[in-house]
């Protein structure tokens, strides 16, 4: 099949949540010999130049770059207006031309869209079957984010959470199959009513390359893994520092806290002030973080979908301590294969149940590891992912040939 895929994030090199899952989709539709053509966004000139190596991947590739401010101009436009900014801030003439012109084509046999914010380029097209991944459902995210916002930053987001939840409802009318990362968010997805055919299927880890190092790990380390230009994980690791390190701190002196992600705001540097605590930012390789950890933390409050910093710390036989909301995105059971532990006096023994104990700390890192084996595997993901493609093609195939009847 000839499928153009758009998505939001230029899918390479796949560092990234937002990278991960559109990339593994393309790799694998391109391994089953279809012919896909990637369009997405590029934000800078490196990024730019680091995308062009999508191409062993796919057929073809288009970009629409942009620069922050004029997009930020373009989300500040769509304000007072019943769109969503985010379509502002995901919003590229140049790609939009690219794509008009590769639809006047009139080659595609499908359109397969990875997140509701670049959904606006193709939601009016008719005579091709269209699938939407939505992932993640963003409004709910902006919802939440509403209760982390001090007055009059909360409206705003309220505001724009409920503009997204309408235009979300509006786009899953618009598409054949729509689909997201998890049972829960299906849930979600289903609860809008809008009549379309949904179903979901998870995002994957590549246990191969997230694989247990071979040396010791270090007893007094902890860690947490994520960009840190992120909002949920900047409230995440402040809430921690404030109200779990030091509690952990007065029992185990010896114990060090390493944050580890790029783009660490002012505020997430002037943690590492805090004793026994380190802002690495940027790192080349996450992994030896991870593998040198004798567990990772995760205790996120504002998580939707899949955290894949808990997917590839799982993977490589490394404990994780997670909130209830970040295990609700991962195929796994609480004591089984991760603890979960919600506020300073569930997180404290949680964590120390781990450090004190290395027969529970070695149980939890098999245990976790052979889950993402079963249940995590991408090669699992993407055969969810082909029967889906398979039955939009079918369902559209059929609603064809019962209005030409």
């Amino acid at each position: 099949m000839n499928i153009l895929y758009l998505c939001h994030r230029f899918p390479f090199p796949p560092r990234r949540g937002g990278k991960i899952r559109p990339f593994n989709m393309i790799r694998h539709l391109t391994s089953r010999g279809h012919r896909v053509t990637v369009c997405s966004l590029a934000r800078s000139p490196d990024e730019a130049h680091e995308g062009e190596g999508i191409a062993p991947y796919c057929e073809g590739f288009e970009m629409g770059r942009v620069t922050e401010w004029v997009q930020v101009a373009r989300m500040v436009v769509r304000l007072p207006t019943v769109t969503p900014s985010s379509m502002g801030f995901f919003y590229s003439a140049e790609l939009d031309e690219h794509l008009k012109k590769l639809l006047a084509s009139g080659k595609w046999d499908l359109i397969f869209v990875h997140c509701s914010s670049v959904a606006q380029y193709v939601a009016h097209v008719r005579g091709i079957p269209k699938i939407l991944d939505f992932g993640d459902m963003d409004s709910q995210k902006w919802l939440e984010y509403a209760n982390y916002k001090p007055f009059p930053l909360s409206l705003g987001y309220r505001l724009e959470g409920s503009k997204l939840l309408a235009y979300e409802k509006r786009l899953a009318r618009s598409f054949d199959i729509c689909t997201t990362t998890t049972f829960a968010e299906w849930k979600t997805l289903q609860g809008y009513g809008a009549g379309t055919d949904i179903d979901w299927f998870p995002n994957g880890v590549d246990t191969d390359y997230f694989s247990p190092a071979a040396g010791a790990y270090d007893a007094d380390t902890i860690s947490f893994i994520g960009r840190m230009d992120y909002y949920p994980n900047q409230e995440c690791m402040t809430r921690f520092c404030q109200t779990v390190w030091p509690t952990l701190r007065r029992l185990r002196p010896a114990l060090k806290l390493l944050i580890v992600g790029a783009d660490p705001t002012p505020a997430i540097c002037k943690l590492g002030d805090i004793p026994g605590v380190t802002v690495t930012g940027s790192v080349a390789d996450v992994r030896p973080f991870i593998r040198s950890s004798a567990l990772m933390v995760a205790p996120l409050q504002i998580a939707r979908g899949t955290q894949n910093k808990i997917l590839e710390a799982m993977a490589m036989g490394v404990p994780v301590v997670t909130s209830s909301v970040a295990a609700g995105g991962v195929d796994a059971m609480s004591q089984a294969h991760f603890l979960v532990a919600d506020t300073p006096q569930e997180l404290v023994p949680a964590i120390l149940s781990i450090l004190d104990n290395p027969l529970e700390r070695a149980r939890l890192a098999e245990a976790g590891r052979e889950r993402m084996r079963s249940r995590h595997a991408w090669a699992n993901s993407m055969a969810r992912l082909d029967r889906i493609i398979d039955r939009s093609i079918r369902n559209f195939s059929n609603s064809s040939m019962g209005v030409a009847a």
